[in-house]
């Protein structure tokens, strides 16, 4: 096949042991053809990926943001960019989240467009603001929840955070709750992600796709690990796992490259597009 576009996520997939980029991961992506777009497709938020894109060189590249539920696309770094879609995780849903975690250990963030709401400052926090470089807002998730509710909006990805028995239990229970409105898992044993279940990283690439360039998803590459990318791997030409992917990743694969802390996603570039 000729690949004419990469979508990878970053987290287990494309960052090493330091939740950095290797010098080899950017040395390849820097050595793609300039027609050939580097695409980051993430549960993060856009100020989150911002960064790894300005190490990358590829600022002016889309982002698929949230596991696909906030496309956007930049024609000049210098600008707003334009947003291609938008879903929400409905306000009341959210508070309804908010409900089920009260009376545990869990904290709860909520997240919309580019802003990042937490509770308070905490332990959780503290280790996103180390894997992501953002710093959140500190406030109430009533009050965040109020200013939704008068605005019809909600939550892009709402994170829930905790002990590994307390958050299997919301996981159930949301599951049980929602499993048809949300998606709902758990991207560590201490992590839960929900966001809405209409979008995947597979939709949001083909309609980047239909609305951006003259190809379709059989010309794209792309890199995951976890259950959130498992609809990527199978949707597109060339879906690769990384080595350290969880075996259901592994399984719908089309190849397996070296893990994340190895290099994985530069050693398959230098194989296949290099």
């Amino acid at each position: 096949m000729t690949i004419r576009a990469i979508c990878t996520d970053i987290d287990g997939t494309l960052l090493n042991r330091d939740r950095e980029l290797s010098a080899r991961t950017i040395a390849a992506v820097q050595r793609l053809p300039k027609d050939v777009p580097f695409i980051l497709a993430s549960s993060r938020m856009p100020s989150a990926m911002r960064h790894l894109q300005e190490q990358l060189g590829i600022l002016h590249h889309p982002l698929i943001c949230f596991n696909g539920g906030y496309v956007l696309l930049y024609e000049d770094s210098a600008q707003a960019p334009q947003v291609l879609d938008t879903v929400q995780i409905p306000a009341p849903v959210c508070g309804r989240i908010a409900e089920l975690a009260q009376g545990t250990s869990i904290h709860v963030s909520l997240y919309q467009d580019d802003a990042w709401h937490a509770p308070q400052e905490d332990e959780w926090t503290a280790r996103e603001i180390r894997n992501t470089k953002v710093m959140p807002h500190i406030c109430t998730i009533t009050d965040v929840l109020q200013e939704w509710q008068s605005t019809s909006t909600g939550a892009h990805k709402v994170m829930c955070m905790g002990p590994e028995a307390e958050i299997q239990r919301l996981w159930e229970t949301l599951t049980q709750e929602y499993g048809s409105q949300l998606h709902v898992y758990r991207s560590k044993s201490t992590y839960l992600e929900i966001a809405p279940k209409t979008i995947s990283k597979a939709t949001a690439l083909e309609l980047l796709l239909q609305h951006r360039y003259d190809f379709g998803m059989e010309a794209v590459m792309a890199f995951g690990d976890n259950y959130n990318d498992i609809d990527l791997l199978q949707a597109v030409g060339l879906g690769i796992a990384v080595g350290n992917a969880r075996d259901e990743v592994k399984a719908v694969a089309q190849e397996v490259t070296a893990p994340s802390v190895e290099d994985g996603v530069a050693i398959a570039i230098e194989q296949h597009c290099l």
